[in-house]
């Protein structure tokens, strides 16, 4: 449907434009021009305009996209020469012809000075290289304007390529984490494990089916990083202090990239909690002002020899997802904090389209 309407409205241009050209005469008789004279003078210039239309269009259909755009610039400019020769002989033709055919009413004037037969071959010839230069301009703008198209749409599909790939890693990625948390509670605490079995199925539909999305309504993603919180706090004991404050309303449909905080938050818990079972972390969330804002703050141990919680690809895949869902629409800071030795995350979601630079 898209083609057809764009071909409809070239056509539309087309038609208008040479039909104004050959309309132009009419307007330029003067009042004292009798209606033989307004003819002869309309007819010729029919005769020149006809020449332009052909040379613009053997260019246009023909001489441009089979010669010129597979390099054959040699036979491109011979047959454009033989062309233009033809049809300027032709044009002289017909404009004798209709001079024959509609007489001039009055008796023609004494010219003086008047301009030798190969001046005029010479205008009529420029006038058609002009043509020539038109189409191929034309052509060209056209070529470059598909080339674009076809190149943002390899883009398009090289994007969703690369994003189905990492949301295809970051489901086992999350699952293998998960696991390992609640393969730990079965040693000392077999209830609190099967407990956290009943809490992770009903995290699998949202990072099993949700994820494949390319965003989800930001209410299912909070509701998501809870039960996540609420799963952790099942495995750790009482001496790590949880806060959280996430400030989003319960029916927010901000649209939002699917699990793009999970691994900071799995790093909190899993570099925020010292060997004899103590730490504190601090989960904040708001959408303010277009921005949503996702900060995490927690105690700063590093992992562990024994620590079976994954592979550290985490952060690289949310790196790239931000780069690939988000571009030029986010902020990341992260770092140590040297005052409290604190390790803090903190990453803006700009929903405003406007630019930021991280």
């Amino acid at each position: 449907m898209g083609k057809k309407l764009t071909f409809n409205r070239n056509t539309l241009i087309h038609v208008l434009c040479w039909g104004l050209l050959l309309a132009f005469p009419l307007f330029t008789f003067r009042q004292s021009d009798t209606m033989t004279d307004l003819m002869r003078h309309f007819m010729r210039s029919m005769g020149g305009t006809l020449g332009w239309i052909i040379v613009f269009y053997l260019n246009y259909i023909y001489f441009i996209p089979r010669l010129l755009f597979h390099n054959k610039h040699k036979r491109f400019v011979f047959y454009n020469i033989l062309a233009i020769f033809v049809i300027v002989a032709g044009m002289t033709w017909w404009w004798h012809l209709m001079g024959n055919l509609f007489p001039s009413a009055s008796p023609p004037k004494m010219a003086f000075n008047a301009p030798p037969k190969w001046t005029r071959f010479v205008q009529m010839s420029f006038m058609l290289i002009l043509v020539v230069g038109l189409s191929v301009a034309i052509r060209l703008s056209q070529r470059w304007h598909k080339l674009q198209e076809a190149k943002k749409e390899a883009e398009r599909t090289r994007t969703e390529a690369e994003l189905k790939n990492l949301r295809n890693q970051l489901n086992p990625h999350f699952l293998l984490n998960t696991l390992n948390n609640i393969y730990a509670l079965i040693s000392f605490d077999p209830d609190k494990a099967q407990t956290a079995v009943g809490e992770l199925s009903k995290l699998l539909r949202h990072a099993l089916y949700d994820n494949q999305k390319r965003f989800v309504p930001l209410y299912k993603e909070v509701e998501f990083i809870k039960n996540y919180i609420e799963l952790m706090k099942i495995r750790v004991t009482n001496n790590v202090k949880i806060n959280t404050n996430i400030d989003i309303e319960d029916d927010d449909s901000t649209p939002i990239a699917p699990l793009i905080f999970i691994s900071l938050i799995e790093n909190a818990f899993k570099h925020g909690i010292s060997q004899s079972g103590e730490g504190e972390i601090t989960i904040d969330m708001s959408n303010v002002d277009d921005k949503i804002v996702c900060e995490i703050i927690n105690t700063n141990h590093p992992k562990r020899d024994n620590d079976k919680s994954g592979s550290g690809i985490g952060l690289e895949q949310v790196a790239k997802r931000l780069e690939l869902m988000y571009p030029e629409r986010y902020t990341w800071e992260k770092g140590i904090d040297s005052n409290t030795n604190n390790y803090f995350s903190k990453i803006v979601l700009y929903n405003d389209n406007k630019v930021r630079h991280n």
